[in-house]
């Protein structure tokens, strides 16, 4: 499969099929058999796990559950992202995600880069997790990853009010060792029964690059790097 293609794997923890209010008024206007009303959320299939972080302050780490779909015709370039604060029936939608290919990326104008966030560290560290796929099918789907940029919006900023409030937060990613929050990164590795620092291992020997150094963004009009802080910005080659 090709970059495009992993991207459309069907994760087996999916999207909700309904809508529904505390009166039920939903309900009454569209049911789950009404597809063409359900299309675009039903459209959201594919599950994977990670870690964002805010691009104005790093210390601020969100778990962040991701429910991605292809935006229109099989090939698409982009896919479309709801986030959620967890897996449950009543999880916070706390903002969307876009994804995009690392060539599309670079033909965005240079003011718009800064708003895009790299997944290289987060694929090879174990930071992005798929728990519904099958290991074979998720280090082919990280593999597909590894490249991509996200544009990431939390519009429910702080998960403590009981509505959201405030301006919409631009989430970044981890990029190099010792960002993570071991509290962040602990609930999660509990919450799913995984290991970050095993799927690590497992991950670059798959794929075969040693994970990224790159330091979190100085300013909010910095634009990321893939791999290295200087320099080529090019991947290095798994150490024997």
């Amino acid at each position: 499969m090709n970059r495009r293609e992993l991207l459309g794997v069907v994760g087996a923890l999916g999207a909700g099929s309904g809508l529904g209010t505390s009166h039920g008024l939903a309900d009454d206007h569209a049911k789950p058999t009404d597809n063409k009303l359900m299309a675009p959320v039903g459209n959201q299939h594919l599950h994977f796990c990670g870690i964002h972080v805010a691009k104005k302050d790093p210390r601020i780490q969100v778990i962040t559950q991701h429910y991605c779909g292809m935006r229109g015709e099989p090939g698409s370039e982009m896919h479309q992202c709801l986030l959620y604060d967890s897996v449950g029936k009543g999880a916070k939608l706390l903002g969307v995600e876009y994804i995009i290919s690392n060539e599309l990326f670079q033909k965005l104008p240079e003011e718009e880069k800064k708003y895009w966030h790299v997944h290289t560290y987060e694929v090879l560290s174990g930071g992005l997790i798929a728990p519904g796929m099958a290991p074979p099918d998720e280090i082919a789907f990280m593999n597909g990853l590894l490249t991509t940029w996200g544009k990431s919006w939390h519009t429910w900023p702080d998960q403590t009010t009981p509505v959201p409030m405030g301006e919409p937060m631009l989430m970044w990613s981890l990029t190099g060792d010792g960002q993570g929050d071991p509290k962040v990164i602990g609930a999660r590795d509990r919450e799913f029964g995984v290991t970050t620092a095993d799927i690590r291992k497992k991950r670059i020997d798959a794929i075969g690059y040693e994970v990224p150094a790159v330091p979190q963004p100085k300013s909010m009009d910095e634009v990321g790097r893939q791999w290295t802080a200087t320099g080529e910005d090019k991947p290095t080659p798994k150490k024997k």
